[in-house]
């Protein structure tokens, strides 16, 4: 049993900071379950399988900013969408790390990046997902509704709506600021055998769910994995299963090469949401259904080693973002290209300082963000 999960168990007994003490037959003692598969599975997906997410989803969601930063520019409102979807899912990947080690092992960081990690992890989850249903919104307004889009699709407008996600998500995160904290667990249970006193392990520091009473703790694990799915799943998915669908239908009726090439990468983005969140989601919603359940320890680390595997999944769509809606269309690539050919000639420049001082070398840089802004094309990097 790992300390982590000792700790969890402890945190369940009680949630107040006494200790309890009693005087038990050892005899009549069960000792807690040791959720062997999780932890195994933990000790692999926690270093590892995270750690190529989080490198793919950095390398990929920073290339997305400084693309906007150094050459494209947000000129629709696909592109704000895009450009605020890479920093949730970079701060998402940045904010990992710390999520994992928290669950492997003690936190020893303080109270206030504790807040900060839960809360920020919160955060960037909802409004990621949120502009992910806001970028199908706009595409079905650009193609379904095309007569209609020169009036609803302004840059004002799409500012607007993502300063109300990222409130709207601070909000929904206010839970997660709240109820976790950094505390010393001292609720072990002593144990008194013949006049002896023989505790748990020692308490260290940890960041969890902590709460006052049972009722509070019972109505918040059943109303956080809620809003969850509602708010960061399902109404997502619905949103874009509305849309895309009405997107491939008018693409359908259209007789253009490039508008049915399209209707591919339509579905691919679809498909690629569903797989990745689906069954996480699914996951989550039957382990909150049966949360108050009484199970044996072989099923309860089965339904926990799947949540641990369905986790991972949906961790993944953070690296494939950029992929799908940025990397997909033409100009976007044609930026991207121009990145690798500027770094090459500045790095080449740098290697003969004689000729090239670093006067010159913000003359280049600024050259770079001309040339940009002129190849940039107002439209959409969403290309359909």
């Amino acid at each position: 049993m790992s300390f982590i999960d000792e700790l969890k168990l402890n945190a369940s007994l009680t949630d107040v900071d006494d200790y309890y003490y009693s005087t038990y037959n050892p005899e009549d003692l069960i000792g807690p379950c040791s959720f062997s598969n999780n932890n195994s599975l933990s000790t692999v997906i926690g270093p590892y399988i995270h750690s190529i997410i989080c490198f793919l989803g950095f390398v990929g969601n920073s290339l997305v900013i400084v693309t906007y930063a150094l050459y494209k520019r947000t000129k629709s409102m696909t592109d704000v969408y895009l450009l605020n979807v890479a920093i949730a899912d970079l701060l998402f990947v940045l904010a990992l790390p710390f999520i994992v080690y928290n669950e492997l092992y003690s936190w020893p960081m303080g109270p206030v990046a504790c807040k900060l990690l839960r809360g920020s992890y919160s955060i960037n989850m909802y409004s990621g997902m949120l502009m992910l249903a806001c970028i199908s919104t706009d595409r079905y307004i650009a193609i379904v509704q095309a007569r209609r889009s020169f009036g609803l699709r302004s840059l004002s407008y799409s500012h607007v709506i993502c300063v109300c996600i990222w409130v709207f998500a601070l909000l929904l995160s206010i839970p997660s600021f709240v109820f976790y904290q950094w505390y010393e667990p001292t609720n072990h249970l002593v144990i008194m055998i013949g006049g002896n006193n023989q505790t748990a392990t020692a308490p260290q520091y940890v960041c969890e769910m902590k709460f006052a009473n049972s009722e509070t703790a019972t109505k918040t694990k059943v109303a956080l994995p809620s809003i969850q799915l509602a708010v960061g799943f399902f109404l997502p998915l619905l949103i874009m299963i509305f849309c895309y669908t009405s997107v491939i239908v008018t693409l359908m009726k259209a007789k253009n090469f490039q508008r049915h090439k399209a209707v591919k990468v339509v579905v691919v983005v679809v498909v690629v949401f569903i797989v990745c969140h689906l069954p996480y989601n699914i996951t989550l919603l039957y382990d909150t259904v049966s949360m108050f359940d009484q199970g044996d320890c072989e099923y309860v680390d089965f339904l926990q080693a799947v949540l641990t595997v369905m986790q991972t999944i949906a961790y993944l769509h953070c690296c494939l973002n950029p992929v799908l809606y940025a990397f997909v269309g033409v100009k976007f690539r044609n930026h991207f290209r121009k990145i690798f050919k500027d770094l090459w000639c500045i790095s080449k420049r740098y290697m003969t300082p004689r000729r090239f001082s670093r006067g010159n070398s913000d003359t280049y840089l600024s050259t770079i963000r001309r040339s940009g802004d002129v190849s940039s094309e107002t439209g959409s990097s969403f290309t359909m």
